[in-house]
């Protein structure tokens, strides 16, 4: 595949899958979401390769989902439309992540946001710069029961995720790495060398056993229920699509209009 929006670059032994639509603060549209899985098979099937970073281009990780784009090629979507291409584009795509049998590494500058903070979260490893900062408005600017993969109470722990979620309110870097969610942050103009030392470090071990041991860290969380949480949520979070109240999230001037409305600081803590 040829990528337009998404960047893949090779240094040694690290992969690195870039986000790249700048200008758009890297909102994920189709395209984008296609390639980035492609690259993940990529990466995957490199023998080369024995960690792979994800990253955005132009100061940002990712604002999330591609709202314009939704607007105008999925509003009018039935229930079983809608169900297919979020299954696949959302579900399918963030769990070959989770499932790459190669350790991974979210760089995160500048914002994280819905479908950018599932991507992120479906790494093994955050390392953030401390400008930095996540968030899941969607239950208050869509009507919608968060993002259709809710990782958030198995990254933050209940307590906070609720508070995360039932807010909209922005996360810190620093309040993310007190929270556990994050592993590392470093003043901005320190991400890449932080980001790569720690992906050199990790690919200095051995890839068979690291892969069975990132097997065992993901059953790990498999037989808590993990999986079954997840698809849970989606099947649920795919009803609230077509409430009362995401259809005036729709009307009430857009979801673009809706999220200015209900933009708010940094202040889960």
């Amino acid at each position: 595949m040829a990528y337009d929006y998404v960047l893949y670059e090779i240094d040694g032994s690290v992969a690195t899958i870039w986000h790249n639509r700048p200008e758009q603060r890297n909102a994920e549209n189709s395209q984008l979401l296609d390639e980035l899985n492609d690259a993940v098979v990529r990466a995957g099937a490199d023998p080369q390769v024995r960690a792979v970073v994800f990253g955005g281009k132009g100061g940002h990780f990712s604002a999330g989902h591609d709202l314009k784009e939704g607007q105008v090629e999925r509003q009018d979507f039935s229930p079983e439309q809608r169900w297919e291409y979020e299954s696949r584009s959302y579900m399918d795509y963030c769990l070959n992540i989770f499932n790459l049998p190669k350790p991974t590494i979210a760089r995160v500058d500048g914002a994280c946001v819905a479908g950018g903070f599932m991507v992120a979260n479906m790494c093994d490893m955050i390392v953030a710069a401390d400008t930095a900062f996540f968030a899941d408005p969607v239950l208050h600017t869509m009507g919608v029961s968060a993002v259709e993969v809710l990782v958030h109470p198995w990254v933050l722990g209940h307590r906070k995720a609720r508070e995360f979620l039932f807010t909209g309110e922005r996360l810190s870097a620093a309040d993310a790495l007190a929270s556990g969610m994050v592993n590392r942050v470093v003043p901005v103009d320190q991400l890449d060398e932080a980001v790569a030392t720690l992906a050199n470090r990790v690919a200095l071990a051995p890839p068979f056993a690291t892969k069975v041991l990132k097997r065992s860290l993901n059953r790990t969380l498999e037989v808590q229920g993990f999986h079954a949480a997840l698809n849970a949520h989606f099947d649920g979070h795919q009803l609230t699509h077509f409430s009362d109240e995401a259809r005036r999230a729709k009307a009430d001037g857009g979801f673009s209009k809706s999220i200015e409305r209900h933009k708010v600081g940094t202040s889960v803590r």
